[in-house]
């Protein structure tokens, strides 16, 4: 099962890289879909939480 968060506030590839490596590239992000794919298991709370403190909304 996919699972794809929602995220506000990735307005670039720069974002997306940011988050790509913030996570070690578990997740792929997708700038122009305002999209998180978590690719491996990783707690989805966890991922919400590090968005977030990354400076970007989870919708």
């Amino acid at each position: 099962m996919k699972t794809i968060l929602k995220v506000e506030n990735m307005m670039c590839e720069g974002c997306e890289k940011r988050i790509e490596n913030a996570f070690d590239n578990k997740v792929k992000a997708d700038h122009k879909k305002g999209e998180v794919e978590i690719l491996e298991n990783i707690d989805v709370e966890e991922v919400k939480e590090k968005l977030e403190e990354l400076g970007f909304t989870v919708k």
